[in-house]
């Protein structure tokens, strides 16, 4: 990551509902550069990984859902998988309501 090997938890105020963007982590305060989607509501994780955004659009969502056709449970890939274009939007958060996800201004 850009803050060095690992960085700390930021805050759990963000729920874990579903198309949430949160971090990968091996425990308390162990941040690094890896992410993951949820495409369902995944309460268990909750209080141990910091969701930081959620996708946004329908298109999107679809990829997502397409992607997710090829996971396992064991969560080997069924074939490999490359994102070649993504796109961050910015979203301005006036005040967060705890337990709520973030949602756009515009």
């Amino acid at each position: 990551s850009i803050y060095g090997k690992q960085f700390k938890d930021e805050n759990f105020e963000l729920k874990h509902k579903k198309f949430s963007l949160s971090m990968a982590n091996a425990g308390k305060d162990s941040n690094g550069s890896q992410f993951f989607i949820t495409t369902a509501e995944t309460p268990w994780l909750d209080g141990g990984h910091v969701v930081f955004g959620k996708v946004l659009n329908k298109a999107s969502k679809k990829v997502v859902k397409k992607i997710e056709f090829f996971g396992s449970k064991e969560g080997n890939p069924k074939a490999k998988i490359v994102i070649e274009k993504c796109t961050c939007t910015p979203v301005e958060i006036a005040k967060v309501e705890k337990g709520s996800s973030p949602s756009p201004t515009h």
